[in-house]
């Protein structure tokens, strides 16, 4: 049994928890229903919360993304890193998809649906703006909520971190030369403080928080019998604040969306196809290569979401607020959240198709649900 697989997604938050699960996607539509009207009628309030920003990282955003991740991040204990060389498989396919594939991918996907089939229909001033935000949008990996997908798939938390970690090495070097290669741009301008900001606010700080918060709790006799309490605690909190990001992601948009919805539609178009055709190779090659599922599934998830903050930040920069390519960032953001808990439900439905490939270790053996937290000490 791998040394630090363990138990990565507790079904014992009650039954309600189970219930509020279960409906998620019920949830999602209602908050973006909500999200809408409120940044409707409520605009200059959101303006408000919106203009809370340091190098374009939204504060108030940024506090829910540690409320959605630290929970997940207490799981990790950090000298178990070391070990994470044994899915190096998993490791290799992401890296693949996310920088080999994903950025090239979208670029053709932007030209033919944005520079051809659908150019009747989009402003003409506007087609070269909207296909740079798909292709700055799909050059940056997800960072932050990559956590929560992984969570929710019961991926393995090691990988997830690792690999992460590994992304964000990679994008401070690849970002600027990969959409500047897909631009045509010789100077591409790169927010590098927006970037360096959203590493350290999403990944370096909550990842300290975490590793603070475990540590204090598991001095205790009963460390941890403790650990799991504030996990059972935390999980409901970390679902609400996924849920109040959204309302706050679409009451900031409420406007653009009610004031050019065919436009919105259409950009969505190629993203979908985009996440979908990513995720679902990532999750293929790594059926191919015999990944555990509990790797395979966070692969296929990382290998499909946006590092949106970044992507929305480069477009303002770059081509300005008001700007075709901001739009389309801002588009990859609304989408995210639905479309990723698609991507998780089809991860988690195929589970037993996955691991009917031979040689595949069955999620049972790698992470059984009844081992304890400190199962690799």
């Amino acid at each position: 049994m791998s040394a630090q697989c363990e138990t990565t997604a507790k079904k014992s938050a009650g039954a309600a928890m189970g219930v509020f699960e279960r409906y998620l996607t019920v949830w999602v539509f209602l908050c973006i229903i909500i999200g809408i009207s409120l940044g409707h009628f409520f605009s200059n309030a959101f303006h408000a919360i919106g203009a809370l920003e340091i190098s374009k990282v939204n504060l108030p955003v940024a506090i829910l993304v540690w409320l959605m991740i630290i929970p997940m991040l207490l799981k990790i204990d950090l000298r178990a890193l070391k070990g994470v060389t044994q899915h190096w498989r998993g490791v290799s396919v992401t890296l693949f998809v996310n920088w080999a594939v994903k950025p090239f991918s979208m670029a053709l996907l932007a030209w033919l649906f944005i520079g051809m089939l659908f150019k009747p229909w989009l402003p003409a001033d506007q087609i070269d703006s909207y296909i740079a935000g798909l292709i700055i949008l799909a050059a940056a990996p997800c960072t932050a909520m990559v956590f929560v997908w992984s969570n929710l798939s019961e991926g393995e938390p090691h990988f997830t971190l690792s690999q992460v970690a590994l992304n964000d090495v990679i994008m401070i070097f690849a970002f600027a030369p990969i959409v500047g290669l897909l631009l045509g741009l010789s100077a591409i301008t790169v927010p590098w403080d927006t970037l360096l900001l959203s590493v350290l606010v999403y990944i370096v700080i909550p990842l300290a928080i975490a590793n603070l918060w475990r540590s204090a709790l598991l001095k205790h006799e009963h460390g941890y019998a403790r650990l799991q309490r504030v996990l059972d605690i935390m999980h409901p909190v970390s679902l609400l604040a996924l849920l109040a990001t959204l309302v706050l992601l679409f009451g900031f948009q409420g406007e653009q969306i009610i004031a050019q919805p065919l436009i919105i539609v259409l950009l969505s178009v190629p993203i979908l196809i985009q996440v979908f055709f990513n995720s679902g190779l990532a999750y293929l090659l790594n059926r191919a290569v015999r990944s555990p599922h509990c790797v395979a599934g966070p692969s296929a998830l990382i290998g499909a979401s946006n590092f949106f903050e970044l992507a929305v930040a480069t477009a303002i920069s770059l081509f300005g607020f008001q700007s075709g390519a901001a739009l389309a960032t801002v588009v990859g953001v609304l989408i995210e959240v639905p479309v990723m808990l698609l991507a998780v439900s089809v991860v988690n439905r195929t589970r037993g198709w996955y691991e009917s490939r031979e040689g595949i270790v069955p999620h049972a053996e790698c992470c059984p649900p009844d081992v304890h937290l400190h199962s690799h000490h």
